[in-house]
């Protein structure tokens, strides 16, 4: 698609390294000016927005994973940041290690395995590929750190899920520290390149409260009646596909955002072109698939 270096086996080489306290970064102040989503929604053709990157093609939440997006030409992935028990932020989608990892062969006296319960020097030491595939053995649990580097690095645009906050207080803040010690809360990247989303209301308006200049989604399907409240927070709504009809994506876009911009919606996880067709047609601003090519394809 575009040269670009090896990130996954750069990325990989940082390792675990000590969080460095971030300056104070400018909010932006052009709110209202419309960002690359508004512009692609107007067009007609929603964004295609890789789950877990290209996860149908590697590894979900790997560092190949975004390559892999990268490969396709797809510009926006999502994931899911996690807090270990030493606080540092980690990109896995399920709250326990067992599924995608060997935890349970590194650590089988751990049980449950749960992300919270681990270092991140231990799970640093996991491989994250090999339930995936034997070409993808070694691949590792990615930091934020790593994940934001390996998305800079390819020129793409994120989608950010704070996973499960109920078990992490305050991963919020955390997060944004990240995010802003990486350069990700520079004019450039709150406008056109980063969303960040939570199934968790309480989650999506800490984020709003603390960085109004961000755009952010909540993930769910809340009844028509309660949307305005959500408009309060929340740029974007953001259900799963199967409980969307036409009437309720036009009931969202009738509202404005706090960002006094129609709200929006990306749905979730369609992977192949008959679905993704049916969802454009229903009027949806953006798809979340783990075959982005595919939904690509078919939307246009």
């Amino acid at each position: 698609m575009y040269a670009r270096t090896s990130v996954t086996t750069a990325a990989a080489l940082l390792g675990v390294s000590a969080l460095v306290l971030p300056g104070t970064a400018t909010a932006a102040t052009d709110a209202t000016a419309p960002t690359t989503a508004d512009r692609a929604a107007r067009c007609g053709s929603p964004l295609v927005i890789a789950h877990r990157g290209a996860s149908a093609y590697a590894p979900e939440n790997t560092l190949p994973a975004v390559d892999a997006a990268g490969d396709l030409g797809i510009d926006w992935v999502e994931n899911d940041v996690q807090r270990t028990k030493d606080g540092r932020l980690v990109v896995i989608h399920d709250d326990n290690l067992r599924r995608t990892t060997d935890v349970e062969q590194l650590f089988p006296d751990r049980a449950p395995w749960k992300v919270k319960d681990f270092t991140a020097a231990e799970i640093a030491r996991l491989d994250a590929g090999s339930w995936f595939g034997e070409k993808w053995a070694g691949t590792r649990v990615p930091t934020l750190e790593q994940y934001l580097r390996a998305v800079e690095a390819n020129q793409q645009k994120l989608l950010l899920e704070i996973k499960a906050p109920e078990l992490y207080p305050g991963i919020e803040k955390d997060i944004l520290r990240v995010l802003r010690q990486e350069g990700w809360l520079d004019r450039a990247h709150v406008r056109n390149r980063l969303v960040v989303q939570s199934f968790g209301a309480d989650s999506v308006r800490a984020v709003h409260e603390n960085r109004p200049d961000i755009t952010t989604g909540f993930l769910g399907t809340p009844p028509v009646a309660e949307l305005p409240s959500y408009a309060a927070f929340t740029d974007q709504i953001n259900p799963t596909y199967t409980s969307l009809t036409e009437e309720y994506v036009a009931a969202v876009h009738r509202l404005k955002g706090p960002h006094g911009k129609p709200l929006t919606v990306h749905t979730w996880t369609v992977n192949d072109a008959a679905g993704a067709v049916r969802v454009r047609d229903l009027g949806v601003d953006g798809i979340i698939t783990n075959n982005p090519d595919v939904v690509r394809d078919a939307v246009g």
